[in-house]
């Protein structure tokens, strides 16, 4: 279904009628479509909803410029749009900072958060300004080497090749204004204050966001779980989805 908003249309899924709701989006470029594989195991027994954030995927807007604001917005847009009082709240990479400032925001809408190779500082690394760089000379050619440095993988060719579908839907200005939105964002500073139950998990071959950023949010969030997936890059949702899925369940069965 799409959500239609005043400035957007946001393409939404959701499968499966289980007694707990998983809500995920994607990171940078990565539409919801990056959790498709998880949650096809998932779905058994969860209720699973995946949206395409503005700038990715099957979404479209309107807007002038995507600010970080509205990433949030519209993830409590799509929560109240299905009826969503309470749910477990997944991100991957860039996604997992709005994942983070709506906990911040509102705990009592989240009964967890799951956390994949997540990116939430305010600070832009120099692979970002490398990023943005290409993204503005060379969208194609930015976009396959992203993809290649995401599923570094040998097995994965067949996934490589889906994921440059999946980012070859945005478009060079959205990249960009997705990566600037989050220039000087606060999450870093309040991790300490999340008070739901968080999953973190991260490939241990990921060369996009480091290990270390997961290793701050197990040291900083008070209620947490940290599993490495060995051998895993930066998408485990595409290429370890049985892993994801066994630590979501075990995680959550526990709590």
């Amino acid at each position: 279904m799409f959500l239609k908003l005043d400035d957007a249309n946001l393409l939404v899924s959701s499968f499966g009628a289980g007694a707990n709701t998983i809500v995920a989006q994607g990171g940078w470029v990565g539409s919801g479509e990056l959790w498709q594989p998880p949650f096809e195991i998932l779905s058994s027994h969860w209720r699973t909803v995946a949206y395409d954030h503005r700038g990715t995927g099957g979404s479209t807007h309107g807007a002038a410029a995507i600010t970080f604001e509205m990433l949030v917005d519209d993830l409590f847009k799509v929560l109240d749009a299905l009826e969503i009082g309470r749910c477990v709240l997944a991100a991957e990479s860039a996604g997992a900072a709005v994942a983070l400032e709506a906990a911040l925001r509102h705990p009592e809408r989240f009964s967890g958060l799951v956390l994949v190779d997540g990116r939430y500082s305010g600070i832009r690394s120099e692979g970002a300004n490398r990023l943005l760089a290409g993204c503005r000379a060379d969208f194609g050619a930015t976009m396959d080497a992203f993809v290649n440095a995401c599923v570094p993988e040998e097995e994965c060719e067949a996934e490589r090749c889906w994921g440059r579908k999946i980012v070859g839907r945005s478009d060079p200005a959205s990249a960009i204004q997705l990566m600037e939105c989050l220039d000087g964002i606060t999450v870093e500073q309040r991790l300490a204050d999340i008070r739901v139950p968080t999953l973190i998990i991260h490939g241990s071959r990921d060369v996009i966001t480091p290990i270390e950023s997961s290793r701050r949010l197990a040291a900083e969030i008070p209620d947490n779980r940290l599993v490495v997936i060995e051998g895993a890059g930066h998408v485990p949702t595409i290429t370890r989805p049985a892993a994801v899925a066994a630590a979501i369940d075990d995680f959550f069965d526990e709590k």
